[in-house]
């Protein structure tokens, strides 16, 4: 098993734990964040799970459904903003979208990314930022879930 490997196996593993852990709990070395669904998305539910990669931060995302409007395959957008998802700042801090496949699991109703932020887990808890998920241009750039650092 090469090193990419293992990373998705940690954080696919990291992600399918979280789903029983409450909002902002940090276990061990995984914080993870219970997304807030936005009015254009309401109803669903999505968690996001990171972890510490040295500089960076290992981040996966489970997210329960999209609009029915977005387009199949499902592309979503992962941004870090700083601020809150109540007072975001004006643009955001980290872009995550080299990739924005999403992965669907037949015996899972949902959806999964997995991203890596080129910051540290420690810098992000440091101040405040936020996690949005929004949907592609074609779909009409709406941000769909947020979820608060703490």
């Amino acid at each position: 098993m090469n090193a990419k490997e293992c990373l998705a196996l940690i954080l696919v593993a990291g992600g399918l734990s979280a789903c029983a852990s409450p909002a902002g709990k940090v276990d061990e070395q995984r914080l993870y964040i219970r997304m807030t669904a936005t009015e254009r998305n309401a109803g669903e539910i999505a968690q996001a799970t990171l972890v510490p990669l040295g500089g960076e931060t290992g981040m996966t995302l489970f997210v329960s459904g999209v609009p029915s409007s977005v387009a199949r395959p499902v592309h979503l957008y992962t941004y870090i903003y700083p601020g809150t998802c109540a007072t975001p700042g004006a643009s955001p801090a980290y872009e995550l979208n080299r990739t924005v496949a999403t992965y669907r699991y037949s015996r899972i109703d949902g959806w999964r990314l997995s991203k890596t932020a080129p910051v540290a887990l420690a810098t992000l808890r440091s101040s405040s930022h936020s996690i949005v998920l929004r949907t592609s241009p074609a779909d009409g750039n709406l941000d769909i879930f947020c979820g608060d650092i703490r």
